[in-house]
């Protein structure tokens, strides 16, 4: 292992409930089980991202203060100190990017900060481009059904009911807890 194992998580529709475009602090409700799932990644060793299209930016929709301030609730009500980092596209569909989901720029940005082993790292996501984004990354890849995640048609490496039983099975599955299990 040349680096930390991380868990790369899309926001909207994986870790919190999906509010299309959301400008507004007051809509912002983590999923029940999020924050403690984190912070058992975080005790298994795991480095925590937030990787992120926020193309309502782009598009006009809202400003970057608005996403600031969406951020700084989300991080508010999870605990800030269970996320390492967060990453964000403000790119439209269409402009070209290489930093928009699926191209996987913010993954391997996090990765080169950070020292991040990506082939011992997951990516987990409601969406199709999350599952693409992992697997371009090199990550595993957990398809959650919570949000968008029931109607998408794709392959990740596993499904999840929810973010909380997605680091179940990332924390089952890891080197990490393989080699606390044997101790």
């Amino acid at each position: 292992m040349n680096g930390s194992p991380a868990a790369f998580c899309d926001r909207a529709g994986t870790l919190l409930e999906e509010v299309e475009d959301c400008a507004d602090p007051a809509r912002v409700r983590v999923y029940p089980g999020v924050p403690a799932a984190l912070e058992h990644l975080k005790s298994a060793g795991f480095r925590v991202f937030l990787i992120t299209n926020q193309a309502g930016i782009g598009r006009g929709y809202f400003t970057l203060e608005q996403y600031r301030a969406v951020e700084r609730e989300f991080l508010r009500q999870v605990g800030p100190a269970r996320i390492d980092a967060s990453y964000f596209c403000p790119d439209a569909p269409g402009v070209p990017s290489l930093r928009r989901k699926p191209e996987p720029g913010m993954v391997l940005e996090a990765a080169a900060e950070y020292g991040i082993d990506l082939e011992t790292s997951w990516f987990v996501g409601d969406k199709a481009i999350d599952i693409e984004c992992g697997r371009r990354a090199g990550t595993r890849t957990i398809l959650v059904l919570t949000g968008y995640g029931k109607s998408q048609d794709c392959r990740p490496d596993f499904h999840a009911e929810t973010a909380a039983e997605a680091v179940s099975l990332i924390l089952r599955h890891s080197p990490l807890q393989s080699t606390r299990d044997s101790t």
